[in-house]
């Protein structure tokens, strides 16, 4: 008994210690950024030496992906509450709100994930999939699922590819997002507007049916294309008229 309670004391120190350099290494990243982060910085804010902390951490990168598994784990918990909108395209715009105001509000945290190594992208991805009951990605299960459910439903075209829509839709908003962090004076447009305009291009076209561009690019190859203008007639110029001659 007396040596179960050691062994269980040492287990929560072990665990307390670890938490302790990921809470300073969040603040790290959220003071200074990522490229600021090393293991001296973190064991001189923890007071530790740097030798204890290999003892938890093989390196600076196995850290960083620890960060990124629990920065992934807040946004995909932002996105819960909207599972229980019942119109897909209302719950695939409030993804997209969501997913970028969080992109905002967390800076240093989605530059981690999604804009530094693909290696951190992948080990945030693969331990949300562990803790999921679900096969893949959850949310962008969600978004698929989402546009799946408007095809069946015929708000879309039967060719529209899922996986394809869901892509393409996550690459518009990582787009409004890294802009917004990397280039502060573009867009001018407020973020949500932009969010709008985005969805409304591409579900108001497509359940409108016009066979809209966006439509025919991601999986309609028969959606009706717009038809191409009429050529121009070519107007011949009339040869000018020579000058007069000068009075004499």
């Amino acid at each position: 008994m007396h040596c179960m309670g050691i062994a269980e004391r040492k287990s929560r120190q072990k665990v307390a210690l670890r938490e302790r350099i990921l809470d300073a290494s969040r603040r790290i990243v959220m003071r200074e950024g990522f490229a600021a982060l090393s293991m001296r910085k973190i064991a001189d804010a923890i007071e530790y030496s740097p030798a204890t902390l290999y003892l938890h951490f093989a390196s600076r990168d196995e850290i960083a992906r620890a960060l990124c598994a629990e920065g992934y784990a807040q946004l995909l918990a932002s996105f819960e509450p909207l599972v229980q909108i019942a119109d897909p395209v209302e719950r695939l715009r409030a993804l997209g709100h969501a997913y970028v105001a969080f992109g905002i509000a967390h800076p240093q945290t989605y530059r981690l994930i999604f804009m530094e190594d693909p290696s951190y992208t992948d080990a945030a991805l693969a331990e949300a999939a562990d803790a999921s009951d679900e096969a893949g990605d959850t949310s962008f299960r969600l978004m698929v699922d989402s546009i799946d459910e408007l095809r069946a439903a015929g708000r879309l075209p039967a060719s529209a590819q899922g996986e394809v829509w869901a892509e393409a839709l996550w690459a518009t908003m990582h787009g409004v997002v890294a802009l917004k962090l990397t280039c502060p004076v573009f867009p001018r447009t407020p973020v949500d507007t932009l969010i709008d305009v985005a969805f409304d291009a591409w579900f108001g076209s497509a359940q409108q049916g016009t066979g809209a561009r966006a439509a025919a690019s991601v999986g309609d190859p028969q959606a009706p294309t717009p038809a191409e203008p009429k050529p121009r007639t070519k107007r011949t110029r009339r040869p000018a008229a020579k000058p007069e001659s000068p009075l004499a």
